[in-house]
């Protein structure tokens, strides 16, 4: 912890920080804040003495812990309410185990203060959201994250997923592509629906195709999803995938090397979230990276605004993402022009 680097942040001298860190008296109440603000901004962790009492529980529902990308989020939000003094308490879903609703009463029966959901129910366009409508109308504080449920009075927090994929196909475009498919999940989710909507903008705007219903495969957001999806894809002459996530790029890469051919030589392959390692698989993922923690903080900045009744946007707030180009993507081969 360098003091010069907390001063600066703060706008007061060392001497001052020394005094708020070791706790002495003789600084201002709008000085100490300054100065616990800039600890916070620069990522140290707050002295004991500096931490706020422990407020109460939060529940974090999240899809689940399989896909790295929600383990990231999970870790932001819970280290950002701790911040605050208040206590996570996680409830991850899976096929055949205990279910969103199941959780939910659960949380409730433990008396949370609020609740953020991470692609929930209601990213699933065909799911009953009543039960978001239920949880406002007894006043507990909610914030919902990648996805979008008409008619919940709620914080909504979301990546640009139509964006996302027109950066995607712009920059295989810009490689020479022209044959360029979609490996994404299934249809009634509101992140593919988004997606699906980004490659299409993208495909009529970077090359003219306005026909590509045959080059959008929809599966599941698994590594066997990507793989079997871009099978497809390269059954079509496909040769540049975009994927809906990284663990769908990773299975497309795998069907790609099944067919004897090379990434990204023969085929480019380009993945959403740059959820955390993707830089170190072979080769390097290009992918469109959702900004999880500037995404996180706003998601518990908000819940904590409802709680403390200061208030929060009922709205959707959308997050540009960001294209990470590196070694899955390349272009066009000769053969192929």
């Amino acid at each position: 912890m360098r003091l010069a680097d907390i001063a600066a942040q703060a706008g007061v001298s060392e001497a001052t920080v020394s005094r708020v860190l070791n706790g002495r008296q003789g600084v201002a109440p709008a000085t100490r804040q300054a100065v616990i603000d800039a600890l916070d901004v620069l990522g140290y962790e707050r002295p004991v003495r500096l931490r706020p009492p422990r407020s109460g529980l939060i529940g974090l529902i999240v899809a689940e812990l399989d896909n790295p990308i929600f383990p990231a989020f999970a870790q932001v939000i819970e280290n950002t309410l701790a911040v605050h003094g208040y206590t996570a308490v996680l409830g991850a879903l899976a096929p055949g185990g205990i279910n969103e609703d199941d959780y939910t009463g659960l949380l409730l029966e433990r008396g949370v203060s609020g609740i953020v959901f991470v692609s929930g129910l209601h990213a699933d366009s065909q799911a009953d959201h009543g039960r978001y409508k239920r949880l406002t109308d007894r006043g507990l504080p909610i914030v919902l994250i990648n996805g979008y449920a008409e008619g919940v009075d709620a914080t909504f927090v979301s990546s640009d997923e139509v964006g996302a994929m027109e950066l995607a196909v712009a920059h295989l475009a810009h490689l020479g592509h022209r044959r360029i498919g979609l490996a994404v999940g299934q249809e009634r989710f509101v992140p593919v629906i988004r997606k699906t909507e980004g490659y299409r903008r993208g495909m009529a705007e970077h090359l003219g195709v306005a026909e590509v219903d045959d080059r959008i495969v929809n599966t599941i957001f698994t590594v066997e999803g990507g793989e079997a999806a871009a099978k497809r894809l390269l059954d079509q002459g496909c040769t540049a995938i975009c994927c809906g996530s990284d663990m769908m790029a990773i299975g497309a890469i795998r069907a790609v090397r099944q067919r004897g051919l090379r990434v990204p030589e023969d085929v480019s392959v380009i993945g959403f979230d740059d959820s955390p390692l993707m830089a170190y698989v072979d080769p390097p993922l290009t992918t469109v990276r959702q900004p999880v923690r500037e995404m996180a903080l706003v998601a518990v900045r908000s819940l904590l605004d409802e709680i403390q009744g200061v208030g929060a946007p009922h709205t959707e707030l959308v997050f540009r993402p960001e294209l990470v180009v590196r070694g899955s993507t390349g272009p066009l081969g000769a053969a192929d022009r």
